[in-house]
Order: structure tokens, then C-alpha cells, then sequence
């Protein structure tokens, strides 16, 4: 039998059209022969010649009105429901020939064959092709995976349907939290209830569950995940209903439940009055647009519709990927907006002040970072430069030029820093409350919040890699925890606390609850269906333990144990429930460019000793964990001078 379905399955198209005819002729024929049987209640009448003419002529008609009626297109595998009406159309024909066949050739039939025989070509060659169709879709030829689905709803049974047509996955059970579902049997599958799913897993082999619930909230998410987690299955979903609806994915499209589908919170509704008063009708840039935020912000400040949008990035490709995906949104949703790609340097004042007055800015929404701690740990200068003189170049341009609005993007990392990039943040927020502080028509303000999930440098990609090249997934300390928000909600959140800004506020975004990383490690590895198991080093691999080893391997450079959002305890509400407002210590403008131009003056002779001496005469509570140097030219410089040969060789003077 299955040589049989693998010699059919292989044939050219027309040749299962062939086959299909022979098949359908003999049990057209077969029709007549048990209607006439069951009307006369023998079989004497095959011995009239009459009747074989009438049966060769109902055969040929039958098929060719099976023909242009379309049954022939229709691929056994795939066909569905609709099949049965050209089928019952086609058996009408056949019936209606067999009469006319009956009486020209005074074949002597019963009025009731006819009808008899409608059924019969109905049941049987209808029937015929749900049979093949069951056959070919059989698991063990085509090695389905088998598969529960959670989601007995309208999208759970399009997702069955989907299924049964694919090459993939199996369903063997529906599971749904509604009682009233549960029991029934929809497409053909039981509906059961969530506390059955260890059962099931093991009485079917399932090797996948689906979540085909697009509305299902994240805390519910996370609920269902955490008692699946333990089952050692791969867990997948459909896209959500937002994504299905703005037509970006399609139901049937599965995705591998991620960290970040769990991580993440059901997100507020927004005011649109605040989405829209920095942006709408106006000429917003955002600096850093091709970066993990900016992107983001400029995803949701384009569905503003501001009347043009300044792309100011310093990596080309950067660049040209969040410009082709911007203008092609734009195109899709017929906005108006003009979109303007823009290379340049936060750090190069003259070419901002040339953008901002040539387009007349009046929105800047600066996130142009460097944010990486061990990288900016390791190249304080740049880092310096960056972070802290590229904010004073590009907040002295808007404040020169009166830009209406200025936000600063900053970070977590900022309150209380241990490493270069925090305290360089840091200083970020002073420049611009300083600058708040000046005669001005611009509007100053800061964004503070933590990890955002998926971008660049982030945990999850690691951790993800980590997984899929077998581990080990390192984790830098047990207890170490972060916050986490997804990018687009933090995007939106920045938007709204921007526009209630009075000037100097610094607004802290409410984050939500920290996450141990060494659980969402653990959280990780078993939603690839592998299990996890914690070792003492990276070269330890025990297989009798699990499939993926977690190991710690200590704080980075410059790293923290907690992230803290606040440098006091004084946060203030505002109109929004996840937006706060800080009060932070801040200095005079004239107080602050004394330390910078100080500042300034260490970085262009190189002494970075002397730039952190700064860092800590700054009100930033700058407490690095070790006073060991870690910038890479400044080690290789001090070595080339203890070491002349290796100075002439090439090292640093």
C-alpha cells in the first residue's frame, strides 16, 4: 500500500487526471448497476442488451460535465468541501442522461433509477476523493509532526485547516479554557481542557503545541507557557491580532514563542492627543534612526504623519534599511509625509545645525548611543565623545537654531552608574537640563528606562544563539535581574512623555517588575523544547543532565547586579500610568561647560585617567566596581612605553 501511494503520488498531472477518469467511469457505472439492482432486487436486467449502450453514454456525459465543471483541477490532496458540488452537479447530469439514455433506447428503467443513481454517483465518487485525500495526508508518508492546538476559536479552526492542508504538522487535539467548548469535536478533533494537555502529549507523542489565540493577552500568555514549559515540546504561535489586521502576517504563518512574546506587558492605550502634538503637521528628526530605538520611533512617528521626517544616522546601511522600509510603508499607507535620509555625526555640530535649519526641525528626538557597556568600557574616549559631546553638539544646535521640542533618549544605566557608558548618559541628562535651564525656545526633556527587548547587544539574541549552537548559555552572575519593555511600547511611551514636557523634566518610564536573567535562561532553553541544566563552567558538558548546559561566568566590565530607574525616591505621576517624573540634581549651564571643556581637553591629549578623574567630580555618583584600567588603546599605549622594542614594532608612543 504504501509503494502504491508513493507510485500515484509521483505521477505528472495528467496522468493522475487518467486515472481519476478510469476510476470515476467504474463507479459511474457501478451507480446504474446497484441502482437498477436495488430497485428490481436482482440482477436479470444485465442480461437485456438495451441497458449497456445506456451505461456507455451516461459514462461519457457524466465525465465530461465532471470536466467543464472543474472537478478535474482540483487537487485530491487539497480538496475541501466545495468538491461536493460539482460532484452532486456533475451526478444530476448523469442522471438526467441515464433517463433520456433509458428511453431512446427502450432500455425499460424504473423512474426511480435515475434518482438512485444520482446518490450513488454522489456518495461514491464524492467519497472516492475524501478517501485518496485522507490517504495521501496519512502521517506516516509525509512524517507530520503531531501537534495540539490551544485555541478552539475562529483562529484555531482556520489554523486546523491549514494545517491539514500542509506538509508539517499533524493536529491531534484542540484545547481551549471555554467549559463550553470543551467536549465537543470540532474539524474532526476533541476539544479538551488545558489540564489535559500532559495526557495528551503523551498519549499522542505531540511534539508541538500552537497557541491559535491572536487576542490572548501576555499575562495569560506567560500563564499557559510556564505550565507547558516542563513538557519538553516546542511551543509556536500565530502572529497577533494587530499584526494580522494591519495585513503584516498571515494567520497561518507559525512563529517559535519567544522571551520577548512573554516579556513583554499588554500595552496601555495610548492618548493620541500626546502621540500626535510633537509630531502631527510637523518636521520631526530623529537622530540614531537606524539604531534599535530610533528605528522604532521612527516606525511610530511616520504613522503620525508629520509633514517630513529627517533620518539623521551615522552607518550607511543603517541608514538605507530603515529608509527603504519607511518609504515603502509610507507608499503602502499613502501618507504624504517626505521622508529624508541624512549621514552624518552627532558629533559634527555644523552639519546638524545645516540639517535643522534647512528643514526647519522643529521635533528632535535624539537616540544616538553608543550602549554597549563592556565596548564603551573599553573605548572611553569614543565613547565620551559620543555619548556626552555629540548630546552638547546636537542639543547647542536645537536650542541655536530654536528647535519647539527636544527629547533625549537615556538610560537605566544612567542612575548611579558603575561603568563609562552610564556615567556618560549621565552627563547626557545634565547637558540637557542645563540647557533647559538657558534662555530658550526649546523644549528640553529626558527619557529614562531599561532594556529594551531584541535589540542590539541585547541578552535574548544571545541567548538565542547560545541555544542554537547547543550551549553553553552564559549568564554573568546567579542573581544578577534587568528590566525589560518591548521596543515598540517603549517607542510610544517616549513620544507621550515628550509631549508633556515643560522643560528639564527628566520622565522615568515604568518598567514593570525585573527579571532574574538566569530564569529567563532556564525560561529559554525549555521553550526550544530542550532541557536545561546548570554547570560551574562554559567546557562542562554533562548529556546525562539535559541537553543544554547554563553557566555563569561572573560580571563584565562595568556591569550591575540591580539596574535602578531612579536617583532619588521622588517620582511624581503624570496623565500617564507608566509615565513618571523625576526630580535630578542638575547643574548651572556655565558650572557644566567648565567641567566639559575640561573634559574636552583630556580626551583630545588621550589621558583617560584624567577624563574618569572628571567623571568623578561630576554629580553623577559615578562608583565603578574596580579601579583597573579597561580601555584597550590606553593598556596598549602603557605597555609600548614600558617596552621599547615593542614601541618601535608598532605599539602605542
Amino acid at each position: 500500500m504504501p509503494d502504491l501511494i508513493k507510485f500515484l503520488a509521483g505521477l505528472r498531472r495528467r496522468q493522475k487526471i487518467a486515472v481519476q477518469l478510469v476510476l470515476d467511469s467504474i463507479l459511474i457505472a457501478l451507480s446504474f448497476v446497484g441502482a437498477m439492482a436495488f430497485r428490481l432486487e436482482s440482477f436479470g436486467f444485465l442480461d437485456r442488451p438495451q441497458v449497456y449502450p445506456a451505461i456507455l453514454i451516461t459514462v461519457a456525459v457524466t465525465l465530461i460535465a465532471f470536466h467543464f465543471l472543474g472537478l478535474y483541477r482540483a487537487l485530491v490532496r487539497y480538496v475541501t468541501g466545495r468538491v461536493l458540488i460539482l460532484v452532486g452537479e456533475g451526478a444530476v447530469f448523469s442522471a438526467a442522461t441515464l433517463f433520456l439514455a433509458g428511453v431512446v433506447l427502450d432500455a425499460g428503467l424504473p423512474r426511480s433509477v435515475p434518482f438512485i443513481h444520482t446518490m450513488f454517483v454522489f456518495l461514491s465518487v464524492g467519497g472516492l476523493r475524501f478517501v485518496a485525500r485522507q490517504i495521501f495526508r496519512n502521517p506516516t508518508q509525509l512524517k507530520k509532526r503531531p501537534v495540539i492546538i490551544y485555541g478552539a476559536g475562529e483562529a484555531g479552526l482556520q489554523v486546523l485547516n491549514s494545517l491539514f492542508h500542509g506538509r508539517d504538522y499533524r493536529p491531534v487535539a484542540l484545547v481551549d479554557d471555554d467549559p463550553s467548548l470543551q467536549s465537543l469535536t470540532i474539524g474532526g478533533l476533541g476539544v479538551f481542557s488545558p489540564a489535559d494537555i500532559p495526557r495528551l502529549v503523551r498519549d499522542s507523542g505531540a511534539q508541538v503545541i500552537l497557541l491559535a489565540a491572536p487576542s490572548m493577552s501576555r499575562s495569560r500568555r506567560r500563564e499557559v507557557v510556564a505550565g507547558l514549559e516542563d513538557l519538553h515540546v516546542e511551543i509556536k504561535r500565530i502572529p497577533g491580532m494587530s499584526e494580522i489586521i494591519s495585513g503584516k502576517a498571515k494567520i497561518s504563518e507559525l512563529r517559535t514563542v519567544t522571551a520577548e512574546d512573554l516579556l513583554g506587558r499588554d500595552p496601555v492605550i495610548p492618548d493620541l492627543d500626546l502621540l500626535r502634538r510633537n509630531i502631527a503637521g510637523k518636521v520631526v528628526m530623529i537622530s540614531g534612526a537606524g539604531g534599535s530605538i530610533g528605528s522604532e520611533l521612527c516606525r511610530q512617528v511616520l504613522g503620525q504623519q508629520p509633514v517630513a521626517l529627517i533620518l539623521y544616522e551615522v552607518s550607511e546601511f543603517a541608514l538605507y534599511t530603515i529608509e527603504a522600509e519607511l518609504t515603502a510603508r509610507s507608499e503602502r499607507m499613502q501618507y504624504q509625509t517626505r521622508i529624508y535620509p541624512i549621514l552624518g555625526s552627532i558629533q559634527n555640530q555644523s552639519s546638524l545645525e545645516a540639517v535643522i535649519d534647512a528643514f526647519g526641525v522643529q521635533t528632535i528626538y535624539h537616540a544616538a548611543a553608543y550602549k554597549h557597556v563592556p565596548l564603551v568600557e573599553e573605548n572611553v574616549i569614543e565613547g565620551v565623545r559620543n555619548n556626552v559631546f555629540g548630546t552638547l553638539a546636537i542639543t547647542s544646535a536645537a536650542r541655536k537654531l530654536g528647535v519647539e521640542n527636544f527629547i533625549q533618549i537615556s538610560t537605566d544605566k544612567a542612575v548611579r552608574p558603575t561603568n563609562i557608558m552610564g556615567a556618560s548618559k549621565r552627563i547626557a541628562e545634565l547637558i540637557c537640563q542645563a540647557q533647559a535651564r538657558e534662555r530658550s525656545n526649546t523644549v528640553f526633556s529626558m527619557v529614562r528606562f531599561g532594556n529594551v527587548l531584541g535589540s542590539s547587544g541585547s541578552v535574548i539574541p544571545l541567548f538565542r544563539a547560545q541555544i542554537e549552537s547547543g550551549g553553553p548559555v552564559t549568564v554573568t552572575h546567579y542573581d544578577i535581574n534587568r528590566y525589560f519593555m518591548t521596543i515598540p511600547e517603549a517607542a510610544q511611551l517616549v513620544i507621550q512623555a515628550g509631549a508633556m514636557a515643560r522643560g528639564g523634566d527628566v520622565f522615568v518610564l515604568d518598567m514593570g517588575e525585573p527579571v532574574r536573567i538566569m530564569d529567563l535562561a532556564i525560561s529559554m532553553v525549555k521553550l526550544h523544547g530542550l532541557t536545561p541544566y546548570v554547570v560551574d563552567h562554559p567546557d562542562q558538558v554533562f548529556p546525562e543532565k539535559g541537553d543544554i548546559p547554563v553557566c555563569v561566568t561572573g560580571l563584565r566590565k562595568g556591569e550591575k547586579l540591580y539596574e535602578e530607574l531612579l536617583i532619588g525616591n521622588n517620582p511624581e505621576p503624570t496623565k500617564h500610568p507608566r509615565i513618571m517624573s523625576a526630580s535630578e540634581v542638575s547643574l548651572p549651564f556655565r558650572e557644566l561647560m567648565a567641567v566639559l571643556d575640561r573634559l574636552h581637553a583630556a580626551a583630545e591629549s588621550f589621558d583617560v585617567p584624567a577624563m574618569i578623574a572628571i567623571l568623578h567630580e561630576l554629580p553623577l555618583e559615578y562608583a565603578p566596581r574596580s579601579t583597573e584600567m579597561s580601555d584597550l588603546l590606553w593598556i596598549e599605549g602603557a605597555t609600548g612605553r614600558k617596552n621599547p622594542d615593542r614601541a618601535v614594532a608598532g605599539g602605542l608612543p
